[in-house]
């Protein structure tokens, strides 16, 4: 296996992408849904970004790229179709140590994004190694199909639980039979068909009195 998988916290990091293009704007976007400070480099920019930078929700750079735009930086996306400046990004972040990915290039990269699927704090990567793209862009749809926006309620659920129980109890490891258990109850599908009553019974099975689904999510009736 020649990528190792890893989860990066951006949050609060300083993250370059070099394209202006919708490519260029996509990555953008990912990068702030993670909590970057974005700064995007490029001549051309898409509507989108004029937006984002309008706003003041990124940082646009109208100019050409030159190294001294990495400085600071956690990493750098290059997403242009002019293959020499892709190459440039590419040496300059390897004098720096720095992460790079460079857009449909993983022979120019330190590292490879993924296709994901997102439900709520669920996040599925899907990452063929650079091999085929496609494949896993058709894996990616397939998941969609399987994990509903159920799943993103069912993790809001589990990580008030977690919380609750802790501030009882501080031996998570003492938890994880009735996480289990509850995981097994197929709460899933109750939250997909809405059977708040059913939820709660499994509730009170599983952990006793005092937790119940609508309080747990935060919801009125």
């Amino acid at each position: 296996m020649r990528y190792y998988p890893v989860n990066l916290d951006l949050q609060n990091r300083k993250c370059l992408v070099v394209g202006g293009g919708d490519v260029g704007t996509r990555k953008a976007v990912t990068l702030l849904d993670c909590g970057a400070v974005v700064t995007a480099v490029s001549i051309k920019a898409s509507e989108k970004l004029l937006k984002l930078a309008e706003s003041g929700l990124i940082e646009l750079k109208r100019r050409p790229y030159t190294e001294t735009d990495l400085g600071g930086m956690f990493l750098v996306i290059c997403a242009t179709d002019d293959e020499e400046l892709n190459r440039q990004v590419s040496r300059d972040a390897e004098k720096f140590n720095m992460l790079c990915n460079i857009a449909d290039r993983p022979e120019a990269c330190n590292f490879i994004l993924p296709a994901l699927v997102k439900r709520g704090d669920l996040v599925i990567a899907v990452s063929t190694s650079g091999k085929s793209p496609a494949f896993a862009k058709k894996i990616r749809k397939d998941l969609e199909k399987q994990y509903g926006v159920e799943y993103a309620d069912f993790l809001i659920l589990m990580g008030a639980i977690r919380k609750k129980l802790l501030s009882y109890s501080h031996e998570p490891e003492a938890h994880k039979p009735l996480f289990e258990m509850i995981i097994n109850k197929d709460i899933v599908q109750l939250i997909k068909n809405n059977d708040t009553k059913k939820i709660d019974s499994v509730l009170f099975e599983v952990l006793g009195e005092g937790y119940d689904y609508m309080d747990l999510m935060g919801r009125q009736e």
